[in-house]
């Protein structure tokens, strides 16, 4: 009799590989107590967090968490519903406003997860005749959402505005709407797309596009608004999607845009219709982190110099570091052994990055991924990067000499 998990064999071979090679799971990692947003008691021992994508800190609010607070005090700590049947309160519609606020559009909808959110939009706005274009390297939740609509998909080159026009030009005359899919930092590498000539692309070709700015919103533009706003093609978007888990440190996830449709959009959104509403807590701490951000362009600044002076470093190390500057830096090396070995030496000396294998690279080689804070100390920066010479040397990744 054929067992229902045997198709995850392979998954516990590979995994009991990785333990084998390096004595740990390096995907049940458990933070055991936050010291503050860069420092975290992982194995009894205080370890820098390079790996937790809190680029402004905020998880740490004082605003934010008297707010959630205040707001478990007043409203209870769930909505036991969806938000189109009880599990709308006050609170999720001052959200929305602000946000739609914020961004300087007509309205939004606030999903319980960033991940939903890009579920739900992406298999909701294509329909049966249209088509979906998406940039080859797209975040899983964006490759799921495809998998949902029954829209033909159509992938084009990472980042290559050239390949995207070739292939919606030979969609001219095709019946049904197109809609572009890309990301404003992609989550993995830290690369940024060429925003400006791909909405040179949308407008010759009549196309929608949807960026998912989830790692570039607080990050990029004037107001912390994402890529659209810093090439300054906000308008030219149709749908900009984006998370609280990031920037803002809760969790949630929104879509902003001008179309009047999207109210309809409610109504039809499966992810949305279907899963409980974010609890009372998680509504005002975002509302709260959300003022702090937009007190606090000062954390954008800070932010920017922390992620060139990481990038800086590891180059200077001779790290096969990303090529663009963003607080998304990856270190990629040739060997999953090699990536492993560094990975458990970087925690056995205090610091915490994410290893990422193949499959799940974009180019079938390991990575050591980092994401930096604008909290981040210099100081503390400059001993991530001697711990990373020291693993890298351990590993065998660096020349002796190094």
């Amino acid at each position: 009799m054929t067992s229902l998990f045997s198709k995850f064999d392979g998954t516990a071979g590979a995994l009991g590989s990785l333990v084998e090679a390096g004595g740990r799971n390096p995907f049940s990692v458990v933070i055991e107590k936050p010291v503050s947003s860069t420092v975290g008691i992982i194995e009894g021992r205080e370890t820098l967090l390079f790996g937790t994508n809190n680029y402004l800190g905020l998880s740490q609010s004082p605003r934010a968490i008297k707010a959630a607070q205040d707001a478990a005090a007043a409203c209870g700590v769930g909505t036991t519903g969806s938000r189109i049947a009880n599990g709308t309160q006050s609170l999720h519609r001052q959200l929305e406003r602000r946000i739609a606020d914020y961004f300087g559009r007509r309205d939004a909808m606030v999903f319980s997860t960033g991940y939903q959110a890009n579920l739900g939009m992406i298999s909701t706005l294509a329909g049966k005749d249209d088509y979906l274009i998406l940039d080859a390297d797209s975040h899983a939740s964006i490759y799921d959402g495809s998998r949902l609509s029954p829209a033909q998909v159509i992938r084009f080159r990472h980042n290559d505005a050239d390949d995207l026009y070739k292939r919606l030009k030979r969609l001219d005359g095709m019946p049904g709407a197109k809609l572009i899919v890309v990301e404003g930092i992609y989550s993995m590498t830290g690369n940024v797309p060429p925003i400006a000539e791909m909405v040179a692309v949308k407008r010759e070709t009549g196309a929608y596009l949807l960026v998912d700015e989830a790692h570039s919103f607080g990050v990029m533009g004037e107001r912390g608004l994402g890529i659209a706003e810093q090439a300054g093609v906000e308008a030219d978007v149709d749908f900009i999607v984006g998370t609280f888990s990031k920037s803002l440190g809760t969790v949630g996830g929104y879509c902003v845009s001008d179309h009047p449709e999207l109210e309809l959009v409610r109504l039809n959104c499966r992810p949305y219709m279907f899963t409980a509403s974010l609890p009372p807590e998680v509504i005002a701490a975002t509302m709260a982190a959300l003022e702090d951000m937009a007190e606090h362009p000062e954390l954008r600044t800070q932010l920017k110099d922390n992620a060139a002076r990481l990038h800086a470093g590891f180059h200077g190390l001779g790290l096969n570091a990303s090529k663009q500057v963003s607080p998304v830096i990856a270190v990629t090396l040739e060997e999953i052994g090699q990536a492993i070995v560094m990975w458990n030496r970087l925690l056995d000396l205090g610091v915490y990055v994410n290893l990422s294998l193949p499959p799940a690279t974009p180019d079938s080689r390991p990575l050591l991924r980092c994401s930096v804070m604008a909290t981040h100390t210099v100081e503390q920066i400059d001993k991530a990067i001697e711990i990373f010479k020291q693993a890298a040397l351990d590993a065998k990744a660096l020349p002796a000499a190094a």
